[in-house]
């Protein structure tokens, strides 16, 4: 459905542009962002958080939505916390890169429920604004999708400067090269640059034969979706060593591997990951412990006894044994089976997702429901979605995208 293009009053709170017949998908796409930017305003100024000073103008969607509801709202406010900040910076940054924001999970309580201690790249403590390559920013795993549950993640600066404009190929050949070179690259050594690499192939559609070569160097933070069957097979078998209860799981698990060669492989695969696990010793905290089955997936053997296994499961095979292992209680640590379209809800992704099927697994998530109600397209073609260049974050109205989105909503 086209939106028509309308004038914002830095003065008068506005509703979202009216359909109107005969509207082009570029004016469209314009009028839709200008929403998105002005919708940005008015809820910086409901919290009484004051935009950067390139949107305070008068000709500026962002500055005109929080005119409007600084004059609206007076003294009232809403509560301000570190994680509204965070969610409004995103937001912002999300309307000047022309990215989607979906903005029905994604709010306040889900950014800070992603938080992490410690960056998963470069496992050094993380620091809220301090400047540093150390402090905390939250990134999109996979650059081709939305700002979106699932597709977040909190990483250091460093990290995150070091994933870029998220060439998932090129990041991949980087971390090839420092393993058989060494050194390091942009401040991160060979270790870290496989970890973001293997982090962002769980939001990156693979083909099944690429996916199950890469060993599991990382684990998913809480409620990053993996939506790689063969990925997503390899995390929930490292986390079966995460609790207690493990040889009666194994064994129902054992019995839901189909074909004998296949079971064979599984049953040689876990032994030599519980061996991994013992040597962690009896009462390591859960971080130890975590970083200790991703240090695992160094080591060469478990890597050959895996290739093993997966070279004997297709991506239906994945996909059934999860279904069946999460209907029988078998996954642990906090993660779930989704289907295809749940997984990437309000991604929008220019292509369906794998047609083999997409696994969530969430490591901290449990017995949540994904919200069923997303925003969906005004009907602008992907062709003619404007995107912005340098104008937009000095500042500039010209036309960038939130590829039909009626609102944006973001956090940093």
């Amino acid at each position: 459905m086209a939106q028509a293009a309308f004038e914002f009053s830095p003065l008068v709170p506005t509703a979202l542009p009216a359909a109107l017949p005969g509207t082009t998908p570029a004016a469209a796409a314009t009028a839709t962002l200008d929403a998105c930017g002005f919708a940005i305003g008015w809820d910086h100024a409901h919290h009484r958080v004051t935009p950067p000073l390139a949107h305070l103008n008068d000709h500026n969607p962002v500055g005109q939505g929080w005119a409007a509801g600084r004059a609206a709202f007076g003294e009232r406010r809403l509560r301000t916390t570190a994680a509204v900040r965070q969610w409004l910076a995103l937001r912002l940054r999300a309307w000047q890169d022309g990215a989607v924001f979906e903005d029905q999970q994604v709010n306040p309580a889900f950014l800070a429920r992603i938080d992490v201690p410690q960056c998963p790249v470069t496992r050094a403590p993380l620091l809220l604004a301090t400047g540093g390559s150390d402090d905390a920013t939250v990134v999109r795993l996979n650059t081709a999708a939305a700002y979106a549950a699932g597709n977040l993640a909190v990483l250091s600066q460093q990290a995150a400067q070091a994933w870029g404009p998220g060439d998932w190929a090129a990041a991949q050949a980087q971390a090839v090269a420092l393993a058989d070179s060494g050194g390091r690259h942009l401040g991160l050594d060979a270790a870290a640059w496989q970890r973001l690499v293997v982090l962002a192939s769980f939001a990156t559609p693979l083909p099944h034969a690429q996916a199950a070569l890469l060993p599991l160097r990382v684990l998913p933070p809480n409620r990053v979706r993996v939506i790689n069957p063969v990925q997503a097979l390899q995390v929930m078998l490292t986390l079966q060593f995460s609790q207690a209860g493990y040889a009666r799981r194994l064994l129902g698990l054992s019995a839901l591997v189909p074909g004998s060669e296949a079971r064979q492989a599984f049953q040689i695969f876990m032994h030599t990951l519980l061996a991994r696990r013992l040597a962690v010793g009896p009462q390591p905290t859960p971080q130890q412990l975590r970083q200790a089955m991703e240090d695992t997936w160094g080591d060469v053997l478990v890597q050959r006894r895996w290739q093993r296994l997966a070279s004997r499961l297709g991506a239906a095979d994945c996909e059934l044994l999860l279904q069946r292992a999460s209907q029988r209680g078998l996954v642990v640590g906090g993660g779930r089976w989704l289907s295809a379209d749940a997984a990437t809800d309000g991604w929008a992704l220019a292509a369906p997702a794998q047609a083999d099927g997409v696994r969530r697994q969430s490591p901290l998530v449990a017995g949540r429901r994904p919200a069923a109600a997303q925003a969906t397209a005004a009907g602008v073609p992907p062709a003619l979605v404007a995107r912005p260049g340098s104008a937009r974050r000095r500042g500039s109205q010209k036309a960038a995208s939130c590829a039909g989105l009626t609102d944006c909503s973001s956090r940093q």
